[in-house]
């Protein structure tokens, strides 16, 4: 099924050298896509990415631009775009707490520009990709991504006669991606220790980046538009993170340190919120989150229950967590060691 989503098709990717951007780019080069637009504003990160990938150079086109500018999205997008994914963001808890204007500028008026620069150019499906922190936030990364997930939905009526579709994915920490904890434990660890956490009270969504595509296909497979749909994943304790990767990698000092939570920094993360949990669906892979605004796209596929729907809580504070067993074998198949 995946296979037919992009044969002969053109796939649009916002930061497309980003840690899933790039990985993406490398997964749907073997669904006989037509042509891969990477769009990202980092000059290096292309360079490497477009000598790792020379073989392929024929289907893929690579532009240096910002999605804080609708002009350079839409002339990337004068090759018709089937799919576009938007990856682009700004997302380090800590930087976007002290820069928040500049974080504004990327996650909520540069994703109002991908869904403008689309209607404009008739794009067919277009998926943003959000996090749990977007969920009841605490911090500016977390507040721009939820307005990021909104102009998505809205997006759905703006279109007007033209039939682009706009849905979200939001999941956790991805394993060994630039936000994760796990390339800081483990260059700690390489230093010969120790490793220090925020609060041994915390708890995290993790899952690797083929996860987080599987969830992006099943998406862009399924979507109507309007939709924000959610991996079922377990959740971990960052405490036993710390101790599996000590006891594998073997430092020196195998002390483990909390330093205290960061600016803006939660001791639980929420994929799905109690009052989101009335609007959601639970289905094999995956959660759908319906939106608030009245979408007739929606109103057709999904039928809400009559009934009153009791609320539930999906957060990382609430187990079954995952076993120190599962989360070594997560990190093998990621080749943490």
């Amino acid at each position: 099924m995946a296979k037919n989503l992009f044969t002969n098709k053109t796939i649009f990717i916002t930061g497309g050298t980003g840690s899933f951007g790039s990985f993406f780019v490398k997964k749907i080069l073997g669904l006989n896509p037509k042509k891969i637009i990477v769009f990202s504003r980092d000059e290096d990160k292309q360079y490497w990415l477009q000598n790792e990938l020379k073989n392929e150079r024929a289907r893929l086109k690579f532009v240096i631009g910002d999605v804080r500018e609708k002009s350079s999205l839409l002339k990337a997008m004068r090759t018709p775009v089937d799919i576009l994914i938007h990856a682009a963001a700004l997302k380090q808890i800590p930087s976007t707490e002290y820069n928040i204007i500049e974080a504004v500028k990327t996650n909520i008026l540069g994703a109002q520009n991908v869904v403008d620069a689309s209607i404009d150019a008739q794009v067919g499906k277009v998926l943003s990709i959000s996090t749990d922190k977007a969920v009841e936030p605490i911090n500016v990364m977390g507040m721009t991504k939820g307005l990021q997930e909104r102009i998505f939905t809205l997006g759905n009526k703006q279109r007007g006669k033209v039939k682009t579709k706009f849905a979200s994915v939001r999941y956790g920490n991805v394993v060994n991606s630039r936000g994760s904890v796990i390339p800081l434990f483990k260059k700690q660890i390489e230093a010969g220790g120790p490793v220090t956490i925020t609060d041994k009270r915390m708890t995290r969504f993790i899952l690797t980046l083929e996860d987080a595509t599987g969830l992006v296909l099943d998406a862009l497979k399924d979507m109507v538009g309007g939709e924000v749909f959610i991996p079922k994943v377990r959740p971990l304790k960052v405490y036993d993170l710390a101790k599996v990767m000590i006891d594998e990698l073997k430092p020196k000092n195998k002390s483990i340190v909390e330093i205290g939570i960061r600016p803006g920094e939660k001791l639980h993360e929420t994929l799905i919120s109690p009052i989101e949990s009335i609007r959601s669906f639970k289905k094999r892979n995956y959660y759908v989150v319906l939106p608030q605004i009245d979408l007739r796209s929606i109103g057709h596929t999904y039928k809400l229950p009559t009934f009153k729907k009791k609320e539930f809580r999906y957060s990382s504070d609430i187990g079954p967590f995952m076993t120190k067993g599962e989360i070594k074998r997560k990190l093998k198949q990621e080749k943490i060691f």
